[in-house]
């Protein structure tokens, strides 16, 4: 007898392996996808985009629906059950235009290939009451609370919290809507010319519907945020300095730096990459060092300006990394170590750009104040538009304010 041929879309069926391996194996969203949708075309391929990030991103939303009106715990369900029920539930409760029958009998279809034909009823059950339920049950959830904003927009109770305290209840969930849209697609122009859109506050930075895969293999542009570019442009390196960046790679920021610059990454692999990216761009004044910027070689030091874009929470590019939300941590003690070792490589007069692409004030203000670093509040005066809401020495851009990624920045003396 003849194979019974799927009657699953390739995007769905692609979301749907990511899935898997993104809640049961420990997958990062975004590698997962690449590889499950490497043989699609380009509209199946943004399709699955759209559904993996989403589904990834509503998770905990998506949960509390299913086990409401399926009446089921979803940690007592079969994975690839889990996975559909959830695909099929995005679709129903968050993406309009999808046709009922196809978010629910393609993830029905699912299940029986996964092998699961004793779950095929159920996950169909399942399946039709959250296509009558989902909507009613979603709009009625409450935000009055920190913890209800993190169920209604699905992100951990802690990041939700924080917000809260940092921002005010109005513009943290703000902030949440925002962060649960997809980022605008946005690149830096190297050399050339470009289809887009000027960015309206951040020469260089221009706004696109894709990312020209030619124009980047040849090195005329460099997808990064204008928040990111912001970053560089703080730094004001000029021809003749010597500039230290601690956490280098991949390198954008990097790479946009004047002088003689010095780049520093920690993991050998990364610092390829780093080296590949400088070399593709053009930038011959960068050198790579491999070491760990807390302990680095004794003659990297007299640094005109440096760099500190710290690991941190990513607490404002949720919406680029899809998984990061269930995974994040605040690193407020590897960022003031981070940040004292530059104070101690740059010279007296020199300038120090601590920056964080979090809104999260225990890695951003907090680490500035038990630094002891002066503020050097002009920065503030260039960029009058990025003031921090609180602190206006500083900067901080705002996804539901500026429509960029959320970074910190701070300009420091030593």
């Amino acid at each position: 007898m003849a194979a019974r041929a799927s009657v699953v879309s390739p995007a769905r069926a692609a979301t749907f392996s990511v899935l898997l391996r993104v809640f049961e194996d420990g997958a990062y969203a975004d590698r997962a996808l690449r590889s499950a949708a490497a043989g699609l075309d380009a509209r199946d391929r943004a399709l699955a985009q759209r559904l993996t990030f989403g589904a990834v991103q509503r998770v905990r939303t998506l949960d509390h629906a299913i086990e409401t009106l399926g009446r089921r715990r979803i940690a007592r369900l079969d994975p690839p059950v889990r996975a559909a029920l959830r695909l099929g539930a995005y679709q129903l409760g968050f993406v309009d235009g999808v046709p009922r029958y196809a978010a629910v009998n393609e993830s029905v279809e699912l299940v029986r290939e996964a092998g699961l034909e004793r779950a095929v009823a159920f996950t169909n059950a399942v399946l039709r009451r959250l296509a009558d339920g989902i909507r009613p049950l979603l709009d009625a959830l409450p935000v009055a609370s920190a913890e209800e904003a993190a169920l209604k927009h699905s992100y951990p109770d802690w990041v939700a919290e924080t917000w809260w305290r940092d921002l005010g209840p109005v513009d943290a969930v703000a902030l949440m809507c925002a962060q649960n849209e997809p980022a605008n697609t946005v690149v830096r122009l190297v050399r050339g010319e470009i289809d887009g859109t000027p960015d309206r506050t951040i020469p260089g930075a221009w706004h696109v519907d894709r990312v020209d895969d030619a124009a980047l293999a040849e090195g005329r542009i460099w997808p990064q945020s204008s928040a990111s570019q912001l970053v560089g442009l703080a730094v004001g390196a000029v021809k003749g300095d010597r500039v230290l960046d601690l956490c280098a790679a991949p390198g954008g920021k990097a790479t946009m730096l004047a002088g003689d610059v010095v780049a520093v990454e920690i993991n050998e692999n990364r610092a390829s990459e780093l080296e590949e990216t400088a070399r593709r761009l053009g930038s011959e004044d960068v050198r790579v060092v491999v070491a760990d910027g807390r302990h680095m070689p004794p003659e990297l030091a007299d640094f005109d300006r440096a760099l500190v874009d710290a690991p941190c929470s990513g607490l404002g590019v949720l919406n680029q990394r899809p998984d990061l939300r269930w995974r994040s941590e605040p690193l407020p003690g590897l960022q003031l170590d981070l940040l004292r070792a530059a104070a101690d490589r740059t010279k007296p007069g020199g300038t120090i750009v601590y920056s964080v692409c979090t809104i999260n004030a225990d890695e951003s203000e907090a680490v500035v104040d038990l630094s002891g670093l002066a503020v050097d509040d002009t920065l503030a005066a260039e960029w009058p538009q990025f003031r921090h809401p609180r602190r206006p020495e500083f900067l901080q851009t705002l996804p539901h304010v500026h429509g960029t990624s959320g970074f910190f920045i701070a300009r420091l003396l030593p």
